[in-house]
């Protein structure tokens, strides 16, 4: 979230960021609970320190004067609490205001009302494939393959549920192997997370845990929920925790399962395992220093784009216009891989994102630096990327690497990890 002083010192720029964002809440009345939550703290503080004052004057006075004293006491104390649960409450519904407040966006990312205003650039290495043939999309693929089971998974567990079978199995875990390594030689700590995380976690870094809009699963009756991505245990690890500047950049990979709702998602762009309850993801997520943080996003991006480029995966870079950024988020980056099988005749389809959300997760979390010599803390910046989401990798590698005879050529890069060039029945 926002720092509470900030917002009053920017009140302006912080409205026509929300009006950018098409966020719809009220700054005005922020300020105004909170100029008022600070006189009546004020106020509170002046009163209990009459209060302690005129009880310490109690056994220095005359014993005739003393019960006059103690009701002056007790009024003052009945006052300060009265007062006290006035500012309690202003907190309250300002700590709501205040979490509701996106985060501000970087002053070069495309302002726009939605996706359809994002701002397209910039190709990788690999050409859009031409077939000589019409090319099936992964769903037909999977089943005459014998590689994707999506009647099973409804039976067993409802629509948006699957299983991966045979060679697909071998490049789920490929993927995995492949991602990992790219990133364990970039410096990054390799982790496997919990599938599980407090809520309190998942709403510092930006997660609705319950309620009508929300995409994750929660646990009845406990105070956990399913992880939607492994950015949520990762960007927990440092809740409530203070590291020494020295130690940032921290750079981390987290390989974890991911559960979504994926409340009204539907239509011919959603099929398959382009948008399922449940899949894998490589993840990177990183704590830095402030003037880190630009040069991190960066190099979140670039790793993103050699994953895909090793893969042999055509994709475009998207530069996330306003309206379409989460609410932590100060800037994104997504990568559009070229699916074949994707509406009429081929389309982008996502398949990662890597957004800087400064320092607004790391408030929510309270997880700081401290610099060496200096006194108090700073808070860290936080990024996150995609670095492979298993499912969606899969509809590209199968659609792109079709042949006319029905089977799929195995990415050049998996092959060590699947052990075989071509997938047949």
């Amino acid at each position: 979230m926002l720092d509470r002083r900030f917002i009053i010192e920017n009140a302006a720029a912080v409205k026509q960021n929300c009006e950018n964002r098409g966020v719809k809440t009220d700054v005005d009345r922020f300020v105004q609970l909170e100029t008022k939550r600070k006189e009546l703290q004020q106020e509170v503080e002046k009163i209990q320190a009459e209060a302690n004052a005129v009880s310490k004057s109690i056994g220095k006075a005359p014993a005739e004067r003393r019960d006059a004293i103690k009701e002056q006491g007790r009024q003052l104390r009945e006052k300060g609490d009265v007062l006290t649960k006035e500012v309690t409450a202003l907190e309250t519904e300002a700590d709501t205001l205040q979490r509701s407040i996106p985060n501000m966006t970087h002053p070069d990312a495309p302002i726009g009302a939605d996706d359809t205003e994002n701002t397209r650039y910039g190709l990788g290495k690999c050409e859009i494939p031409k077939f000589d043939f019409t090319p099936l999309d992964h769903v037909v693929l999977g089943e005459k393959l014998d590689l994707i089971d999506f009647e099973t998974g409804a039976r067993v567990a409802g629509a948006g549920f699957y299983f991966l079978k045979n060679e697909a199995v071998l490049l789920e875990l490929a993927l995995q192997r492949y991602a990992a390594g790219i990133l364990q030689n970039a410096g990054f700590t390799l982790t496997t997370t919990p599938d599980l995380a407090r809520n309190d976690v998942l709403q510092g870094t930006g997660y609705i845990p319950r309620g009508p809009e929300t995409q994750i699963y929660s646990i009845d009756n406990t105070d956990l929920s399913l992880v939607a991505t492994a950015e949520i245990p990762l960007g927990g690890m440092l809740t409530g925790q203070t590291v020494d500047a020295e130690m940032l950049p921290l750079r981390l990979c987290g390989i974890s399962h991911c559960f979504r709702t994926e409340a009204g998602a539907a239509g011919k762009a959603s099929r398959g395992l382009y948008r399922v309850h449940q899949f894998t993801k490589v993840e990177m997520f990183a704590f830095t220093l402030p003037e880190q943080s630009d040069a991190m996003h960066q190099e979140m991006l670039g790793l993103e784009c050699q994953i895909f480029d090793g893969l042999g995966i055509p994709y475009q870079i998207v530069d996330t216009a306003t309206g379409d950024l989460g609410g932590p988020a100060y800037r994104k980056f997504d990568l559009e891989a070229w699916m074949p099988g994707r509406g009429n005749g081929g389309e982008y389809g996502e398949v990662t994102s890597t957004s800087s959300c400064t320092d607004y997760q790391a408030r929510r979390l309270n997880a700081r630096y401290r610099i060496k010599g200096e006194k108090g803390t700073h808070f860290v910046h936080t990024l996150n990327g995609t670095a492979v989401a298993v499912s969606r990798a899969l509809v590209a590698i199968m659609e792109l690497y079709q042949q006319k005879d029905g089977s799929i050529v195995v990415p050049e890069v998996l092959r060590p990890f699947v052990g075989k060039e071509v997938i047949r029945r």
